[in-house]
């Protein structure tokens, strides 16, 4: 029986897709787990009672793999999927190294999975956790209103660059309280991240970040090139989490209530918008769920049609493994 390859598996993002498996009936024998350098014997917990195997990227059979899903470094997925697409397995790419390809879909589960048909290399790509989590609540406003601006603030979590980083604010934050130097804590990201705002996410390419850069490019690739979109994206010191503040420009009127109503009744959306005091949801909040949640949603009285919006989201869960899950399903389905 030729099973499902989650490579990276002892990464963050790899390990909440195995939760997310195992929580949804996927048995151990139903999966390889893969990782890069994986000592022999090493092993990962499936649930509370299953320990499995985590197998050796570099001398994996890719040919015992129905699908291949990369939750892995951009340079790995690149260097490994040509492996995997030659030995016959459905490959997802979670990384980013081929969403900028145009013979590869770009796929959100319940946006635009029909895409999967497109699949003519035999392998798919997912956006980034906060393009995930901004198109989601969007997904029947578009269908109903032709979206022809974003502007998108994010404010991103240190999760974001990985377990490295998240151990680098919680040493910086550390080293502060004790009121020791922190200049050898900050191999990440270069500046002092606890309690601080990095108005960076990624490398610079031209006067973009690497990660405004992507926004644009993913969701243009999703909604169509018409759609014009403006991404400012900066780290805060939370360990796991995106928040977003969105401003939607449309073509035609557009009813705050409608829409308000439209994302209530999305899959994976929860609408949580009082507008009292606490009336939102923080980042914090949301840890370990699998849902967008939406609050501030509000006319954007700047332009003619236009409303904005608050969402959050666990970044490791509802906006990258989620996904995954998702287009699994509709992978193994198909």
């Amino acid at each position: 029986m030729k099973k499902i390859a989650v490579i990276g598996a002892t990464a963050n993002h790899g390990r909440e897709l195995l939760n997310l498996m195992e929580e949804n009936g996927f048995s151990a024998e139903e999966i390889f787990a893969v990782d890069v350098d994986s000592p022999l014997g090493t092993q990962i917990s499936y649930g509370e009672d299953v320990d499995m195997d985590v197998y050796n990227l570099r001398d994996f059979d890719f040919g015992s793999a129905k699908v291949a899903i990369f939750c892995t470094a951009a340079d790995l997925t690149k260097h490994y999927v040509p492996r995997a697409l030659a030995k016959g397995a459905f490959v997802i790419d979670c990384s980013g190294a081929y969403t900028a390809e145009t013979d590869v879909p770009l796929i959100i589960a319940g946006i635009n999975g029909d895409k999967i048909s497109d699949a003519k290399r035999g392998m798919v790509a997912l956006p980034s956790a906060q393009v995930t989590q901004i198109m989601i609540p969007l997904q029947k406003v578009y269908q109903t209103y032709h979206i022809k601006r974003l502007i998108i603030n994010t404010y991103m979590a240190a999760s974001v660059y990985g377990k490295e980083a998240m151990d680098e604010l919680f040493n910086q934050t550390r080293k502060i309280f004790m009121n020791e130097p922190i200049v050898d804590d900050e191999a990440v990201f270069h500046k002092q991240i606890a309690f601080n705002v990095l108005p960076q996410v990624g490398e610079f390419i031209g006067d973009e970040t690497k990660y405004e850069w992507a926004m644009n490019v993913e969701i243009k690739k999703i909604l169509g090139e018409d759609i014009k979109v403006h991404a400012n994206c900066a780290v805060v010191p939370a360990f796991i989490g995106i928040g977003a503040f969105v401003n939607v420009e449309c073509q035609t009127e557009v009813d705050v209530d409608d829409v308000r109503n439209l994302m209530r009744d999305t899959k994976g959306v929860v609408v949580f918008d009082k507008h009292v005091d606490c009336g939102y949801v923080s980042i914090n909040d949301v840890q370990s769920e699998s849902d967008v949640y939406v609050s501030r949603l509000r006319q954007d009285i700047s332009v003619e049609n236009g409303f904005s919006f608050w969402s959050v989201a666990d970044d490791l869960r509802a906006g990258a493994a989620q996904n995954a899950f998702n287009v699994l399903k509709l992978v193994l389905k198909k």
